[in-house]
């Protein structure tokens, strides 16, 4: 690239910063009135660091190393504290938000793959893919209070709307293991369809659907008998299940069909399907609006499908970076930015999205190799 070229790019780097620094500082106003208030991203990267991004100032203002193989990512609904796992490391991380330092490293015994708070937010359920074990830590002392066996090599577990029960998805033995919340105690082992890799369920606790990301089934499951129900044929492999919120409908991504399918939860049958582009990888819906963004990895671009209407938005896909993956809103109580993760060029994308005004790129954020994974945090 000679000198011309790298004088444009910077320019555009930082032309797009200064108007999305504007930007935000509008969308972010409360921030500015009231000091203590920080609006934050925090996203993992290559080499076992953390990124903290102040949303206000539109840039990172810490990186944290926080062990290796830093994956799964969870932002505590009270404390002023980001959780984290290291599944190389064998432990859990906790990341102090007040002054982006790691508080304290609780070992397994293990290789923790992923976190789920309670619903009151007292402990944290954490699965061991080579202990195959659930267990259980109190958020106040970090102490591990409960352990139970699992099925073999659990991958997610997700707490049931009432609290009572926590759902286990293990990848190797193709089950779904269902624990009491309070002592982990086995209550019910389901088969599901073969490597399972994630569990969505209905608000009224009474259906839970796996799917697997190397499968192009999904598996209905009766969680007040713990009975398998139904396999649903879809017309790929998914990459992410989204709930709408009344849980009338679940919607799966496929990339490789390179679109959506909806899912009629009542009926249990596969309903619409919609293109959107080269490689719909994830996704988050605003319920508020009905809209759904995704990202496409492929494409470097996030689009905007109406779920209702089943349309996407007239004004076409909005730039986002080279790969874009993980996505999620600002924290705030009615969010007006979308942040998205530009996996190939290491940026967070920041997309407006406010209602007022078009949807449109504000600026891109370095924030190291890699991001994979991103939570945000309002304190």
């Amino acid at each position: 690239m000679n000198r011309v070229s790298k004088f444009r790019v910077a320019f555009l780097l930082l032309a797009l910063s200064v108007a999305g620094l504007v930007v935000v500082v509008r969308e972010h106003r409360p921030s500015f009135l009231r000091p203590d208030l920080h609006s934050m991203a925090y996203v993992t990267t290559a080499g076992g660091l953390v990124a903290v991004v102040d949303l206000v100032k539109n840039s990172t203002i810490a990186r944290v190393s926080v062990g290796p193989d830093a994956s799964d990512l969870r932002a505590h609904p009270s404390l002023k504290e980001i959780w984290g796992v290291s599944p190389a490391g064998g432990y859990v991380w906790v990341l102090d938000a007040s002054n982006n330092q790691v508080k304290t490293k609780i070992s397994i015994g293990g290789s923790p793959y992923s976190i789920e708070f309670s619903r009151n937010a007292k402990l944290a359920y954490i699965t061991s893919t080579t202990g195959n074990s659930l267990l259980a830590i109190d958020c106040t002392t970090k102490q591990v209070v409960a352990r139970a066996s699992t099925g073999s090599q659990p991958v997610a577990a997700r707490v049931t709307p009432d609290g009572k029960s926590v759902l286990v998805v293990n990848h190797r033995d193709s089950t779904l293991t269902i624990h009491d919340s309070r002592t982990l105690m086995l209550q019910a082992a389901v088969p599901v369809i073969s490597a399972p890799d994630d569990v969505a369920i209905l608000p009224d606790g009474a259906i839970a659907f796996v799917m697997s990301r190397s499968n192009n089934k999904l598996s209905v499951v009766d969680l007040k008998r713990g009975v398998p129900l139904a396999n649903l044929e879809l017309a790929g492999n998914p990459s992410q299940m989204i709930l709408k919120p009344d849980g009338g409908e679940l919607y799966v991504l496929s990339p490789e069909s390179h679109g959506l399918q909806a899912i009629n939860t009542w009926t249990h049958e596969v309903g619409d399907y919609v293109v959107l582009g080269s490689a719909p990888t994830r996704a988050a819906l605003l319920g508020d609006t009905g809209t759904l963004f995704v990202s496409d990895a492929v494409a470097g671009t996030v689009a905007q499908l109406d779920i209702v209407n089943r349309r996407l938005s007239s004004d076409g896909p909005v730039p986002a970076g080279q790969s874009p993956g993980a996505l999620c809103f600002d924290p705030g109580e009615k969010p007006r930015l979308l942040l998205v993760l530009s996996e190939a060029s290491g940026y967070l994308s920041v997309v407006r999205i406010s209602s007022d005004r078009a949807t449109a790129l504000l600026t891109m954020i370095p924030v190291g190799e890699s991001p994979r994974e991103i939570v945000t945090k309002m304190f």
